[in-house]
């Protein structure tokens, strides 16, 4: 179940990486820079296009894959992030 989990989230990522660098920013015209007009179509409301809506779908997986793994693999009797004994390797010279 984790593994199938571990390959949607990389799938999901990759995709949500690569739809993210598809689209073009809303302000993108060249006068959007220098402020001719560019600031009202940042501002106002349009309508979602096909880009948009594929981006939050990406992001809703994502987030419910993410979501998922950390229950899964949250550990529910520990309740401290550090080990409870630290190997010491045998090369390293003994402490006086």
């Amino acid at each position: 179940m984790t593994s199938l989990l571990i390959g949607l989230h990389i799938v999901v990522s990759i995709a949500l990486i690569v739809i993210v660098l598809l689209q073009m920013g809303k302000g993108a015209q060249a006068g959007a820079s220098f402020g001719a007009g560019g600031s009202q179509a940042m501002f106002g409301s349009t309508g979602g296009n096909f880009m948009s809506k594929v981006t939050v779908a990406a992001a809703i997986i994502f987030m419910l894959t993410s979501l998922s793994l950390a229950y899964f693999y949250g550990s529910a009797t520990s309740k401290s992030v550090m080990p409870s004994s630290v190997d010491v390797p045998i090369s390293a010279p003994a402490p006086e």
